[in-house]
């Protein structure tokens, strides 16, 4: 796997990884797929890599994501830095969505691991996964072929990503935030207001920025470029400064955060909540309030 010698990560973590990674085993599940070929039949050839996103060396591997190592080595290397278990967080953050919603959208899907269970907790859903690395899709393709669940991926960008405006219930994002520079993220929030519905719902789930800020050597050991301006930053603002209404953020174990928004409903707006009630909105959702779907 071509890593850099000179990094943190490679340094420490890297020691610690290999006795707890099956080396032969990624090297077989590598080799086994022929990535040029599967990575044409998933690329959009329209999408265009932003510079920032091409120039970083996430986790110190040569070429970040656009790499095969890389999206090999993600969900093995991840299962051991997310605790107390990976599925735990992950399911806990999709638990704090509310209602049924029709379409979902998960940003940033990577290997689809909270793309696919989205699906398997909404399995009524359309769900749909986006990521910039096609290499990523490949492994998030194969592994819902493996769960027999019906989710289409695609290839794109989660600051522009060309869908329709209004056309989904739910967007969400996990450990994507960390990844990008503060504008970026901004961007791709304001470009999740656009693809809501009325009264949608918005979740990311990422790491926790006060902990961060208050842990240097966590921002720098993971040997991800952009994690000290995330953790200098404030998701809740973010959103915030996008038009999301009904903004909380909750610490998940120390070391994650869990935030949640709505885009606001227009005045005078008449929903059925989940409980079956109909109610009235004149003003907008009001912190902390429960979003109903739209029918």
């Amino acid at each position: 796997m071509a890593t850099r010698k000179d990094t943190l990560f490679e340094q420490f973590l890297a020691p610690i990884f290999s006795r707890l990674l099956d080396r032969e085993a990624l090297l077989r599940y590598r080799n086994s797929i022929d990535w040029q070929a599967a990575t044409a039949a998933l690329q959009n050839p329209q999408v265009a890599y932003p510079n920032y996103y091409q120039t970083a060396h996430f986790h110190g591997i040569e070429g970040g994501y656009l790499t095969p190592d890389a999206a090999v080595t993600y969900d093995p290397i991840t299962q051991h830095v997310l605790p107390p278990g990976e599925n735990w967080v992950r399911e806990h953050a999709v638990k704090t969505l509310q209602g049924t919603p029709r379409r979902i959208l998960d940003l940033g899907c990577g290997t689809g691991s909270t793309t696919l269970m989205l699906k398997q907790t909404f399995p009524t859903s359309e769900v749909i996964g986006l990521d910039l690395s096609p290499h990523m899709l490949v492994v998030a393709q194969d592994k819902a072929q493996q769960a027999g669940l019906a989710v289409q991926f695609i290839h794109g960008n989660a600051m522009e990503t060309g869908l329709p405006p209004a056309s989904f219930d739910v967007v969400t994002a996990s450990l994507l935030f960390h990844e990008t520079p503060t504008e970026v993220a901004c961007t791709i929030l304001k470009e999740a207001f656009r693809l809501l519905t009325a009264g949608g719902q918005v979740m990311i789930l990422d790491g926790n920025q006060h902990t961060l800020r208050r842990a240097d050597w966590l921002t720098n050991i993971f040997e991800e470029p952009y994690i000290q301006d995330y953790a200098r930053g404030s998701v809740d603002a973010w959103m915030g400064a996008a038009g999301f209404e009904a903004v909380q953020t909750e610490d998940f174990w120390w070391l994650h955060q869990i935030s949640r928004a709505q885009k606001p409903l227009p005045a005078g707006i008449s929903v059925v909540s989940q409980s079956g009630v109909e109610a009235t909105w004149n003003d907008g959702f009001s912190a902390g309030s429960s979003a109903p779907m739209p029918a």
